[in-house]
């Protein structure tokens, strides 16, 4: 079908070599021969007049002009999905969705578990994906890989619609036999002291604890550098090791291992945990149910107070 000359097919295969970056991937993702798929490429552009893709290694290159073109064509196969296609009532309890989110084991651990005994009550048939934090997390929206990030709101871009979900603290945890961390730990002796910590991606890009010390002028000792949270416990059991992580993923820590919780000896800023989720699916019912319950179960947080040796 042609509109104004422009094959609309050829969209398709623009949007999908924006997100493969490879002529063979492309062209398997739409169901296309790759004969047909390059076929597509000169179509495209001899239409606008523009190399759009140039081969640098194995990759497509997109040009300016692709990237130009890259968010209107996604809106617009987006729009056409759910508004035109998609156009049945959403029932969830007879959806058979399967939701791509993508955070982090904390999260996991201390929030979405619920959101999925929930979800398992409400619609049995709807499934989910998780995805580890990736060190460009808004990519994973712009090539349409995610239908959620929950993340620290501060680590969210102002490209998407995003919400607040709840606010968090840092504490402080270590053994119980580490005979170092008292309730009253100076400064000095936080900073001295070896510290595990947690990096995501191939970047290694710290957890939100770390920015904030980094606000301070400060530079821990990092002992024991992990890819996720969960691992924490196993690496601070029997040693003087410290870790300073968010409150409620110390109070499930707590709950399975032995653990002492104490106060961090400086004045690390609370930060506000929040969903963002693409333009393009504003509309989509099946995006606003779950959102709606993600927001919902977040009122259902427990406020995590103070905490003591």
């Amino acid at each position: 079908m042609r509109f104004k000359g422009l094959d609309l097919n050829l969209l398709v295969a623009l949007d999908a070599l924006m997100t493969q970056r490879s002529l063979t991937a492309a062209a398997s993702s739409v169901n296309l021969s790759q004969p047909a798929m390059s076929a597509a490429v000169s179509r495209l552009r001899c239409y606008f007049g523009d190399d759009l893709f140039v081969m640098r290694g194995r990759e497509f290159v997109p040009t300016a002009r692709a990237m130009e073109l890259a968010e209107p064509v996604r809106e617009a196969l987006a729009h056409i999905q759910l508004s035109i296609i998609s156009r049945d009532v959403f029932q969830p309890e007879k959806s058979n969705r399967r939701f791509r989110v993508c955070l982090s084991d904390f999260m996991t651990l201390v929030y979405f578990r619920d959101v999925i005994k929930r979800v398992a009550h409400e619609a049995p048939s709807v499934s989910f994906e998780l995805l580890f934090p990736d060190d460009e997390p808004g990519e994973l929206l712009r090539r349409g890989d995610a239908d959620f990030l929950i993340l620290p709101e501060l680590l969210l871009s102002d490209t998407y619609p995003k919400a607040p979900l709840f606010e968090e603290r840092f504490v402080c945890v270590g053994c119980p036999t580490n005979k170092q961390l008292t309730q009253r730990l100076s400064l000095d002796k936080y900073m001295s002291m070896g510290h595990v910590t947690v990096r995501f991606g191939r970047a290694r890009r710290p957890s939100i604890e770390e920015f904030f010390l980094l606000e301070l002028g400060l530079k821990r000792r990092e002992d024991i550098i992990l890819p996720t949270f969960e691992l924490i416990p196993s690496m601070l059991s029997r040693t003087n090791r410290i870790a300073t992580i968010p409150s409620r993923l110390a109070m499930y820590f707590a709950g399975v291992a032995p653990l002492r919780i104490i106060e961090v000896p400086l004045p690390l800023s609370t930060f506000t945990e929040a969903i963002q989720w693409p333009a393009q699916h504003n509309g989509d019912p099946a995006s606003i149910w779950l959102r709606e319950l993600l927001l919902n179960e977040a009122k259902n947080q427990k406020i995590v107070g103070r905490s003591s040796v």
